[in-house]
């Protein structure tokens, strides 16, 4: 088997902010920290194992980031892995130009595959369109086929649904596939909150607030969006029914209430409330009622995150003088630290498999982006970025980079910038 490792290089001039998540009801401000740092980073690799005994070296091209948009260059880089070669013919029918090319950038951001030549492919992916549905057909370069369906709804519907049964067929795991990213941007003037698809696509704004409107969350069937508004001139928790758009404040406590965030099965929250004084954390019913206090310290608790089983919920506190990751069971009961080797830890997101924990650290100035491995307690630094969340399939992060929206291929370290242009953005979620 071939192992190539392309040479890249990348470079991004970005500015990174931090939000205090907790505005007291009678200061009506949204104090940020700007640290303005360009970033370089170079990596070269150059080496090609063939399968005898015999040894070759060959030195590989440079991979310059595409642009998004003529001022602005998305991050990517593309390093080490194992890819499946599909064969991708095209897709016929009405439709059919629009689905391959969905379905194409689809089976790339999987990180699992690469579109090659169907005589070198392990499997080849064929389809007929007839408008309202999709016939998808793959089989293996023998003939025997592995996987036939039809889908249903958009072009765009489809190619997803048919990229993620691909990957299922083939891998076992859950694709990301048309899975929906909620971000804050301020591009109106003022942070509002919107929608995309996992690849970029597909991209509506859900607030016109013309306010402040951060910390969305999103359910986990996608089918709710809850954040933070100041519509009534204090910090309240209001909830979005995404189908139908119809809207209602579920948190309106004294004092701050900020950072909903859903609980595995939807019908519960772990929130940050003041009500009592201090901003400690809470779970309340799925109607923001009956609130239970979990914390009781001198410091801020935010940034919930639940356990897949939601048993425990993982957040972030400065109590002893800086942020630090504390581990909570949800029925309450006393916190116990998490040791990252940093000490300024914001941000955590608790993978959809329950192995990994995604959080900010900040060095010298800078956000950092890390993965801690539960098991083992091994730290690792992604690159910079800010707020980073996990992706249905455990596999993929998207954290925001000043002005662009990264997804990030944790295995593979392929970045993609999926959204750009539309100002300063932050706070991604993601529906699992």
């Amino acid at each position: 088997m071939l192992d190539r490792i392309s040479n890249g290089l990348e470079r991004l001039d970005f500015e990174l902010a931090s939000t205090f998540q907790f505005m007291k009801r009678q200061t009506q401000t949204s104090p940020q920290v700007a640290d303005p740092s360009p970033s370089a980073m170079r990596a070269m690799w150059s080496l090609f194992i063939m399968p005898s005994l015999a040894l070759a070296v060959v030195a590989a091209g440079v991979l310059a980031p595409a642009s998004l948009e003529a001022q602005e260059a998305p991050l990517i880089t593309i390093t080490k892995s194992d890819k499946i070669a599909l064969g991708l013919n095209a897709i016929s029918g009405p439709e059919g130009v629009n689905i391959s090319q969905v379905l194409q950038k689809d089976l790339q951001l999987s990180g699992t595959f690469t579109i090659s030549l169907p005589a070198t492919a392990n499997y080849l992916i064929s389809g007929v369109n007839s408008g309202s549905s999709l016939r998808g057909l793959m089989t293996e370069r023998g003939g025997r086929v592995v996987l036939e369906r039809s889908y249903q709804g958009t072009a765009r519907a489809q190619a997803h649904a048919f990229a993620n049964d691909i990957l299922e067929t083939i891998t076992g795991v859950r694709g990301i596939a048309g899975s929906r990213i909620a971000f804050v941007s301020n591009r109106s003037g003022s942070k509002e909150i919107y929608l995309v698809d996992a690849d970029g696509g597909n991209m509506e704004q859900r607030t016109r607030d013309s306010n402040i409107s951060v910390s969305p969350r999103l359910s986990p069937d996608g089918r709710r969006l809850a954040y933070t508004g100041y519509q009534s001139g204090y910090a309240d928790v209001y909830e979005i029914d995404l189908a139908s758009g119809s809207r209602r404040r579920i948190m309106k406590y004294p004092g701050t209430n900020s950072g909903a965030c859903y609980s595995p099965d939807g019908n519960r929250f772990a929130v940050t409330l003041s009500k009592d004084g201090n901003p400690e954390l809470y779970v309340t019913g799925s109607s923001g009622d009956s609130p239970r206090r979990l914390t009781m310290t001198s410091g801020v608790e935010s940034s919930p995150s639940w356990s897949p089983d939601g048993r425990e919920i993982i957040y972030s506190s400065d109590s002893s003088g800086s942020p630090m990751l504390y581990r909570i069971s949800a029925s309450g009961g006393s916190p116990s630290q998490i040791r990252t080797g940093h000490s300024y830890n914001t941000e955590p997101n608790w993978s959809p498999d329950g192995k990994r924990v995604a959080f900010n650290v900040r060095e010298g100035g800078t956000f950092q982006v890390a993965v801690l491995e539960l098991g083992s307690g091994q730290v690792r630094l992604l690159g910079e970025g800010q707020d980073p969340v996990w992706g249905p399939d455990s596999r993929h992060v998207v954290y925001a980079n000043s002005g662009s929206l990264v997804l990030l291929d944790v295995v593979t370290s392929q970045r993609n910038a999926i959204v750009s242009g539309l100002g300063k953005i932050s706070e991604p979620t993601w529906a699992r």
